[in-house]
């Protein structure tokens, strides 16, 4: 049996980048659905229970700027650093001011979604663990803001606030009434069956009237 939250989150810009584009970054026109779940688990996560994304409402226009960020161009492997725990070795580690590079990114600015989930008991919940006890949880973190990570939209240089989403639904937002639009194959999420495999899985996003049904859409393999 499946239980429903909705939260409301917002933030100055964001940036969820398309895989397919690996030298600069551009994001995807919204959140998807694999970042939406992130979020939620930044918030409250157990292993006792699973969420999935059952729809994206869009409140704010989508709006695009380009900027230019440092990054590193190297990457600290967690198997180089149990290999130099196991020997006895050096650890390694990235010098920021040898291997920093800039490199543009088409980021989203002021967006505001409606996130509609819903979680379900995993084999690991305990027999103390109830859907109504976490349903519980979930709702006073959402009140008083408590995190168990800071929520961000792709990237932690975008922080996410967050609250509980009292409205009617669907919300009010910028695209309400005004049909459809295809926002195209996205990610929808990582297929973790075969840990030796990793494969990404994607839908096709099409918003109605400011509303995303990813419950609804075919997820491609």
């Amino acid at each position: 049996m499946a239980y429903g939250i909705q939260v409301e989150v917002w933030g100055d810009r964001a940036l969820f980048t398309r895989p397919e584009l690996s030298v600069e970054r551009v994001s995807y026109d919204v959140i998807t659905p694999s970042a939406a779940r992130g979020l939620i688990e930044s918030i409250y996560w157990h292993p006792g229970l699973r969420y999935t994304i059952d729809r994206i409402h869009v409140l704010n226009p989508i709006r695009f700027t380009n900027v230019r960020r440092n990054e590193v161009k190297s990457k600290a492997l967690a198997s180089m650093m149990r290999t130099a725990i196991a020997n006895g070795g050096n650890l390694p580690y990235i010098n920021t001011k040898d291997d920093i590079q800039q490199r543009a990114s088409l980021i989203l600015t002021d967006v505001r979604y409606v996130i509609e989930a819903h979680f379900e008991l995993t084999d690991k919940a305990t027999p103390e663990d109830n859907p109504g006890k976490f349903k519980d949880i979930i709702r006073r973190r959402l009140d008083r803001g408590q995190c168990y990570s800071t929520p961000y939209f792709g990237t932690r240089e975008f922080p996410a606030h967050f609250k509980a989403y009292e409205g009617s639904m669907p919300p009010e937002g910028h695209y309400s009434g005004e049909g459809e639009r295809d926002l195209g194959l996205m990610l929808y999420d990582m297929d973790y069956a075969d840990p030796q495999n990793i494969t990404p899985m994607f839908f096709r996003a099409v918003m109605r009237n400011g509303v995303i049904d990813v419950a609804g859409s075919e997820v491609l393999r």
